[in-house]
């Protein structure tokens, strides 16, 4: 599986998508900005772009003539989208620390990227990743319906959530009002998104790896 995901970073991914998680970070400067936008670029541009490259190399076909499993396939595929996922929030995390320093009295309308939001950005790219990697692997090519569908998903969550923040009182006190100086409650709901990324992964991946397990590769 250690040399899949190699070949898959080395061979499969174009390097720009390596380039493209620090571009995309560097939006975090844009003062008061909707700032889900900037890990949702990740399903707009990343995931289809690559999985076409995939579909373009015939990738399928090399990595099933491999002296490997369907198994080891799948969890090789997750564990790089996962992999460019986390180096997407990373490298924005890291921006939005000189975004507070820049703009320290910014009125926000939006979320501010405190902890509780990358919270919240894990549990956006776990609601995709739960849609589109089961879909995607009912052909483990065909990757158009199940990018759309799930890039959907992430976008009606981000915009309920966000909606919610800003009508409810309770989430808004959260995300806005005093919820921001408690250090604990935003640790907990950034603890609580990842726990809920891991969790939908390993369940995406054991639902791709039983329905691969069904696909007929000529």
């Amino acid at each position: 599986m250690y040399n899949l995901v190699l070949k898959d970073l080395k061979l499969g991914v174009n390097p720009w998508f390596f380039v493209l998680p620090f571009l995309m970070g560097g939006l975090m400067l844009i003062p008061g900005w909707v700032y889900f936008l900037v890990p949702l670029y990740f399903c707009f541009i990343t995931v289809p772009n690559m999985f076409g490259g995939f579909k373009s190399q015939n990738d399928l076909m090399f990595s099933t003539m491999m002296p490997v499993t369907k198994t080891d396939i799948v969890k090789s595929r997750v564990t790089v989208l996962v992999i460019l996922e986390l180096m997407h929030l990373l490298f924005a995390m890291i921006a939005s620390i000189f975004t507070f320093r820049l703009y320290p009295n910014m009125q926000y309308i939006f979320f501010a990227p405190h902890m509780g939001f990358w919270g919240l950005c894990f549990i956006m790219l776990a609601v995709f990743n739960l849609i589109f990697i089961p879909m995607y692997y009912k052909t483990a090519y065909k990757y158009g319906a199940a990018t759309t569908a799930s890039t959907i998903a992430a976008i009606l969550f981000a915009t309920a959530i966000q909606w919610a923040g800003i009508q409810n009182d309770w989430l808004h006190s959260l995300f806005y009002g005093s919820g921001l100086d408690r250090t604990g409650l935003q640790l907990s709901m950034l603890a609580g998104g990842v726990l809920i990324f891991i969790v939908c992964n390993l369940l995406a991946y054991r639902i791709a790896v039983r329905r691969f397990l069904k696909v007929e590769i000529l």
